[in-house]
């Protein structure tokens, strides 16, 4: 019985011996694999580009629930006009409106100046003497030539202000839709109260403090939207413009306007009229003379002036009013325009009618330098 025992017993300590040896073999080859598929995974992410699985921007965001809460978001303006938008996209977001009519912030009205022109600002010094001081209750916007791209200093109210543009025709549907374009644009900071349609050879003839108030206390916006019998007004009218536009409801007026935020975003939505003016009113009918002030007095008639605020002169006859150059501007000519003029103003007589005058040639800007202190009021 014992020389059994002995014998089994070495038979089980070499048995415990092998096992060890075995898993540890196991363990080192384990290991061994895994230190090689670390060293591949690196490679690859190295020289493949893999990390580009998940994008940096969603790395770098800020959590969802913060930037759906961040009401600056909506609020302040863009710090750069230019964008990638097209039409129909910008016009959408432009028209996008809170239907609550308190806002849950300090506002500031704003007044947006909208300059269409070809190119060049040749009057811009008496306009940047103009805004001076007044920063915070206006924005400028500019709608160039698409080639042209201009060389202000970064000192300049006009420095980045261009928005993207197209080429656009006198007297063709391509006209309004610049200045649809300038007012989307405009109504894309929350801010803009008034909008105010320049050209390039437009000047104030107010200081901005009178303008502002002026805009801002007004019941009505300004544009012309009249019945003219002539040939020139209801002798433009195509029947095919029916039933969206009657003969009865056709209108005239001029192309410079000055209208509230309400009135922008309706000529900005606008898909209904839009249409029948571009397929049926073509040269001689000028559309951007008779789109925008027949489509609001169909819409809004109790919410117009039906005047402008922008002087021209049209006494020397021909398709475009006078020019006005270095020769013209004397102390008689400024007090011409700025005096003299009776209107209704929110239902009341006024003296004040016009708040702007065209058009001006570059020579005139040296002489109205020189009287604007005196005349104009800044």
């Amino acid at each position: 019985m014992e020389e059994g025992k002995e014998s089994i017993v070495p038979s089980r300590a070499n048995q415990s011996r092998v096992l060890p040896q075995r898993m540890l073999k196991i363990l080192v080859l384990f290991l061994g694999l895994c230190i090689a598929f670390s060293l591949i995974s690196v490679y690859m992410i190295k020289h493949s580009g893999f990390q580009s699985i998940v994008p940096r921007e969603f790395l770098n965001s800020r959590p969802c629930v913060e930037e759906l809460n961040n009401l600056d978001r909506w609020i302040k303006p863009l710090s750069n006009l230019i964008h990638t938008m097209s039409d129909s996209e910008l016009f959408w977001r432009a028209t996008l409106a809170p239907r609550i009519k308190k806002y849950p912030f300090r506002r500031i009205p704003k007044v947006a100046f909208m300059f269409l022109t070809k190119g060049p600002l040749p009057l811009a010094p008496l306009w940047e003497r103009y805004f001076k001081g007044h920063e915070g209750l206006y924005s400028i916007y500019v709608h160039s030539l698409p080639n042209y791209n201009d060389n202000f200093p970064a000192s300049s109210v006009f420095y980045k202000r261009q928005i993207p543009s197209q080429v656009t025709e006198w007297g063709k549907m391509s006209m309004c839709d610049a200045e649809r374009r300038l007012l989307a644009n405009a109504l894309l900071d929350i801010s803009n109260e008034w909008f105010v349609l320049l050209s390039e050879s437009c000047i104030p003839l107010y200081n901005f403090t009178t303008t502002y108030f002026y805009f801002l206390k007004s019941k009505h916006s300004f544009i012309g939207a009249f019945d003219d019998p002539s040939g020139v007004g209801r002798g433009r009218y195509n029947p095919n413009m029916a039933p969206e536009v009657s003969l009865a409801q056709w209108r005239k007026g001029s192309q410079w306007f000055e209208i509230n935020r309400k009135l922008a975003i309706y000529i900005v939505e606008d898909s209904t009229f839009y249409p029948k003016f571009a397929s049926f009113c073509r040269p001689a009918c000028y559309v951007d003379e008779h789109y925008f002030p027949t489509m609001l007095t169909i819409r809004a008639p109790e919410l117009l002036a039906n005047r402008s605020v922008t002087w021209v002169d049209w006494s020397r006859g021909g398709p475009h009013p006078a020019t006005f150059g270095r020769a013209d501007i004397t102390e008689e000519f400024l007090k011409r325009i700025i005096k003299g003029h009776k209107c209704v103003y929110n239902g009341e007589p006024s003296s004040i009618c016009f708040l702007f005058a065209r058009k001006f040639a570059p020579s005139a800007l040296e002489p109205l330098l020189l009287l604007v202190p005196k005349f104009l009021g800044f």
